[in-house]
């Protein structure tokens, strides 16, 4: 479901990761009550992900089709009128080969580009490479009981002066910023590892927050693009890429699983600094000691 009330601009897109020989595909919107259903709407379908051309129309809230020969990318749902109510996607039904599996970590992205309809194209990019690596950063950042987010909005500013940040479920994108270095969708993975944390403790260390994040994005989602830490600068608790280079060296040499274990005590407020003990034996400031003259 939208966030407000959806134009005969917005839509709703599901991408493949490789195409699919798609057999049928049927789509029901509106409420379960029968409130909301799509009147005025277009299904359509993509060979290559960007270019759509409509399949069916809405009757009642619903819309079926049965493509022709060849492969599928991407099917949207789109409004042909301005909505007096958001859009409200129910359910999308599929017949393909391969088989269409289902997300485990559901997410959708909802984006606003007011402040720079230029990067629509560039942010719906970046929207897409987040989704596409959700299930790696929830695996990584995973705790018992805990629901990532399904709904993440990102919002281009042009009155923010960084580079992005994120709180709570919203991300913040420096317009300024993103025109200049439309490369660094790395920052924005960083940022939807913060959505995922979702620490509600207070005096939590940031150093370490930062680091988790940037663990993510360095050392998952694009590795061998740190850069080199300077051993006679470098501090555990140096925060961002610093901090993430201490997190691997940590991690490779005693446990594969520390990111997620210190990410599970951070979450449930339980971090202090005898958990380096626990999980390793040492304490952080031997740990930071070693890891110094590794780099040497």
């Amino acid at each position: 479901m939208s966030e407000r009330n959806a134009s005969k601009t917005d839509h709703f897109t599901i991408r493949f990761d490789t195409p699919v020989k798609l057999k049928s595909v049927a789509v029901l919107t509106g409420r379960p009550n029968g409130d909301d259903a799509l009147a005025a709407g277009s299904l359509e379908l993509s060979a290559d992900g960007t270019t759509f051309e409509s399949a069916a129309t809405f009757d009642k809230g619903k819309a079926s089709a049965t493509p022709k020969a060849g492969t599928v990318r991407a099917i949207r749902v789109r409004s042909t009128e301005d909505l007096k109510h958001p859009l409200v996607v129910r359910e999308i039904t599929l017949d393909s080969n391969p088989r269409v599996t289902t997300f485990r970590y559901p997410v959708e992205f909802t984006i606003d580009v007011t402040d720079a309809p230029e990067l629509r194209e560039w942010t719906e990019n970046a929207v897409r490479v987040c989704e596409r690596e959700y299930p790696m950063i929830c695996d990584l950042l995973a705790s018992d009981g805990f629901q990532p987010p399904t709904q993440i909005r990102l919002a281009m500013k042009a009155s923010y002066d960084g580079v992005a940040m994120a709180g709570g479920n919203r991300i913040t994108g420096s317009v300024k910023y993103f025109k200049s270095h439309p490369n660094d969708i790395g920052a924005m993975v960083h940022e939807t590892a913060h959505c995922v944390q979702n620490y509600r403790g207070r005096g939590l260390p940031g150093w370490l927050v930062e680091g988790i994040a940037d663990y993510v994005r360095f050392w998952k989602f694009e590795p061998g693009t740190a850069g080199r830490v300077n051993p006679q600068r470098a501090a555990f608790d140096a925060s961002y890429r610093t901090t993430a280079a201490f997190l691997a060296y940590v991690t490779n040499r005693y446990d594969a699983q520390l990111v997620t274990k210190l990410n599970a005590m951070l979450r449930a407020g339980r971090y202090d600094a005898g958990v380096w003990k626990t999980l390793t034996g040492k304490t952080v400031e031997e740990l930071n000691k070693e890891w110094r003259e590794s780099l040497r």
